[in-house]
Formats: C-alpha cells, structure tokens, sequence
C-alpha cells in the first residue's frame, strides 16, 4: 500500500469514526464510546500532519505556476524564493506524516516500570546505575511525566544494585523501549589511582505498566511473604512486617517491595510489577517470531543485549544497534535523549517500511 493510499485509507476511517461518535447506540455504551474517542484522538493527529502537508504541497504547486506564467520579474522572484522555502519544509513533513501513517506498537501509549540493575564492575556498576537512574528521572521532568521510586537496594557508596522506579506521562513506553538492554561504561573511576579506564555494566528493563484487564494473575497463583524491611548489609531497619515479597508460581517470576512503611501500599507496587514481569513474559512468548523478525537495527530489546557504550574519557556514546556516534555525554546524562531516540524511531520506521 502507498502512502497515498495508506492517509486515504485513513481518512476514511476517521470520517467513519466521526460518524459513530454520534451515533446513539455508541452514545449509550460507556465503553465502546471509549475506544471510539481514543481511536478518533489518534487518527485526529494523523489528519492535522496530512492537513499541513497537503496545504504546503499545494501552496508549492501554486508557487511553481505563478514562477511559470508570470512575467512580472517581482512576483518571479517572490514565487522562487517560497519555492525553495516550501520544498525545505517537505522533507521533514513526510517524514513525520510517514511516522504517524505506521501502525503504533499496541504498547506504546502505557505508562513503564523501569528496572536498573548493576551488572560487571563491582562498585562502579552500581554508581553508573545511580546515575543512569538521574538521567531517566531527568528526562522524564523535561517531558512532563511523574516518577514514583518503587523499590531500591542501595550500597554503601551511594550506587544502586536495584532499582524499580514507575514513569507515568503521555506515550511514555513509546520513548523508553529503546532503553532495554546492557550499557556499557568505559571510563576512570574516581578510586583508581593509576588512572586506567574500567569497563562496567549495568542491565535496563522496560516493562509496559500492565492493567488487570492485560494479564489475569489468579490469587492461587501468588504466594505472598511479609518480611521485616532491610538496610545495607541486610540490617533490619524496623521490626514490623510492612516488606513484601511475591512469587508468581507458574512462572517463578518474583517481585519484592519494602519502600513505604505500610504493608498495604508495598503489596500494591509488588503486585504492579509482577504484573508488569508476567505480561513481558507472556508477550514475548506470545510474540517470539515477530521478535526474531525484528532482530536488526534495533535489535530485540533484550536484556542481554550490548545496547549502548558511553565512552566518558573519548566523550562519544555509541549505539550500537543502528552503529552511530553521539557526543556531550554531559548533556546525554542530564536527561538530553531526544537526538538518540529520534534516530532510533527512524532506524525502526525504516526496518518496518522494508520489511
């Protein structure tokens, strides 16, 4: 299908969805009405993009006339000059109406759970741990959305071996999926005296926030254990039962929580993200074969995958999934992502035009 027929195609959907929000047998069902007005929403944004597309290509139609008819050497020069004006602006229009045309990963719009864990490197694992933590909770403040620390295992320097942390915002899964898989950090560390570069490690998992309605957890299926909560060296840090730690038994799949002083709200966030670990699991089983298809540019998303090298004494961070360079690790680290990620978008819009 062309990307003509594809925006007709979608035209005619949303003029068929325009149609059904008046309808009266959509009007008295709460939830079809729902999922009509979200769907309009989306293919509302797709018709603006082709409305500004289609207003310059035919303002560059009218232009190339009057440069061909007139013989007003005034008006041959205005028309010239918002030829070349029109024909920049094309490029990155198509672009972006080509994006909006490409069906959505179904998962895009949800809200994540992050999971970061120190990998190879001892001490300076769990501080670039820390620190890709402050990069994400940055980038999240710079678009708007909430951050909720979820559950944490701090060390004695300030690193993290775990942390789970929830973003919330708009389309927040459709920015972050590009962020699972092993980083790499090559750099001196502040304890070494002879000032040779270490290579550390630290994994990243993205999980789309499940609902109830995504994955059905039967309660026989967990087994729930209320703990005393710990600090650093497993010390207990108080002598009540709030920590909980669950087991979903036909997967093995275990989530514990120990952040709030209430039993209630630490089996509330252990239950999200044991949600969250089912639903992965069950969707990358579900979908193992379109996996293997997209092994590639951008990769699997999996944990086990080489993603990323910041490369701090060189100043360059490599991606290696679409094999390019970027510079100013400072300004990555402070939450500066959109380059990265809006190359990444292109690399996998590409993949799914080819395939």
């Amino acid at each position: 299908m062309s990307l003509l027929d594809k925006l007709q195609s979608t035209k005619n959907r949303f003029q068929e969805l325009e149609s059904q929000l008046s309808a009266p047998e959509i009007l008295s069902n709460p939830k079809k009405l729902r999922e009509v007005n979200e769907e309009y929403s989306d293919l509302k944004e797709v018709i603006d993009i082709a409305k500004r597309y289609e207003k310059v290509l035919a303002d560059l139609n009218g232009a190339k006339e009057t440069l061909k008819e007139s013989t007003d050497e005034q008006m041959r020069e205005l028309a010239q000059t918002e030829i070349e004006t029109l024909e920049a602006r094309l490029p990155s229009l198509e672009r972006e109406l080509l994006y909006s045309l490409i069906s959505p990963d179904p998962m895009d719009k949800k809200n994540t759970i992050v999971e970061i864990r120190a990998g190879a490197g001892g001490d300076e694992a769990s501080l670039f741990a820390a620190e890709l933590m402050r990069m994400y909770m940055l980038y999240a403040e710079q678009q708007g959305w909430k951050t909720e620390l979820i559950s944490s295992n701090r060390n004695e320097i300030g690193g993290f071996k775990e942390i789970i942390l929830t973003i919330k915002g708009h389309n927040v899964y459709s920015r972050l999926k590009y962020e699972s898989g092993v980083h790499r950090v090559q750099r001196v560390p502040e304890t070494e005296k002879q000032g040779r570069v270490h290579t550390s490690t630290v994994t990243v998992a993205i999980l789309p926030e499940a609902e109830e309605i995504d994955v059905q957890i039967k309660p026989e299926d967990l087994n729930i254990e209320a703990t005393t909560a710990g600090g650093h060296g497993g010390q207990s840090v108080n002598t009540t039962y709030s920590a909980i730690r669950i087991t979903h038994i036909p997967t093995g799949i275990m989530a514990s929580c120990q952040e709030e002083r209430s039993q209630k709200q630490n089996k509330e966030r252990a239950l999200s993200i044991i949600r969250a670990r089912v639903f992965a699991f069950e969707q990358e089983k579900a979908h193992k074969e379109r996996v293997e298809a997209r092994k590639g540019q951008i990769g699997t998303g999996d944990r086990s995958e080489k993603i990323r090298t910041y490369n701090f004494p060189q100043d360059r961070i490599t991606d290696h999934r679409i094999n390019e360079n970027f510079h100013n690790i400072t300004a990555f680290m402070n939450g500066g992502l959109d380059e990265l990620f809006a190359a990444l978008k292109e690399a996998e819009v590409a993949e799914q035009l080819d395939q």
